[in-house]
């Protein structure tokens, strides 16, 4: 491991270190990157932890590995966005409550009209939704459901969800440049209450957010909470 470098555990939080010094052009396009032994000593971790990380930074289009030469970082736009949007876990850790997942639904397959306008899919084309609940201790903090366009993201069908939510996977994997909010307050109907833990009627915070890259739709994920137990907090910034 490198003095005073991270030790790293998972394949998520490998990933993750990687994308962050693309992204603060600590490896500039064009540029190959240390190969997977050195990386692996860098972060503590197995050298199969970081091929998985490196596997999908490729399909996202971050890296390319190319045999006998090793795995190159991939040019993107002049100016990229940088969403400063913290997974929920986090958010719900740091209040000092017990932070707990639950899947609720996953399905790939042609979506509701609705959700295929939203996700500019043409006529047959897939998209996977994964429903979740994130829990604050005893409490459901948010209902997460997304939608993810499978032309876009075809790494997403491989993924069960079933550890963590489809969000969380999607902040942590896509260098994202568009990004649009809609925020609202509205009643709840009997299910979306049954999925809060709420009576019917009562107020809800929900915000909505689509994301694109280069033009083409990512996801749509709908985040609904208790009214009286969110403070939404985010950050947008850019640099060229």
């Amino acid at each position: 491991m490198k003095p005073g470098g991270p030790t790293l555990g998972t394949y998520r939080e490998v990933k993750a270190e990687i994308l962050a010094r693309i992204r603060n052009r600590d490896w500039k396009p064009g540029e190959i990157i240390p190969g997977e032994v050195q990386l692996a000593r860098q972060y503590g971790c197995a050298r199969t932890t970081v091929n998985r990380a490196l596997r999908e930074l490729a399909e996202a289009g971050f890296v390319e590995r190319k045999r006998r030469v090793g795995t190159c970082v991939l040019g993107g736009n002049a100016q990229e966005a940088r969403f400063a949007i913290p997974p929920i876990r986090r958010d719900i850790e740091r209040t000092g409550a017990a932070y707990r997942y639950e899947l609720l639904r996953r399905s790939a397959g042609r979506p509701p009209r609705a959700i295929a306008i939203l996700l500019k899919l043409g006529d047959g084309g897939l998209a996977l939704q994964a429903k979740a609940r994130h829990w604050a201790g005893p409490a459901i903090h948010q209902v997460e459901d997304c939608w993810i366009n499978l032309e876009t993201v075809p790494a997403a069908a491989a993924q069960a969800f079933g550890q963590g939510g489809a969000n969380e996977w999607l902040l942590g994997l896509t260098a994202v440049t568009r990004v649009r909010h809609v925020c609202h307050a509205m009643s709840t109907n009997a299910q979306e209450a049954g999925e809060l833990g709420l009576s019917p009627g009562a107020a809800v915070f929900v915000l909505e957010r689509q994301t694109w890259i280069d033009g083409q739709v990512v996801a749509w994920v709908r985040l609904m909470h208790p009214a009286a137990s969110y403070r939404l907090s985010a950050e947008t910034a850019w640099e060229a």
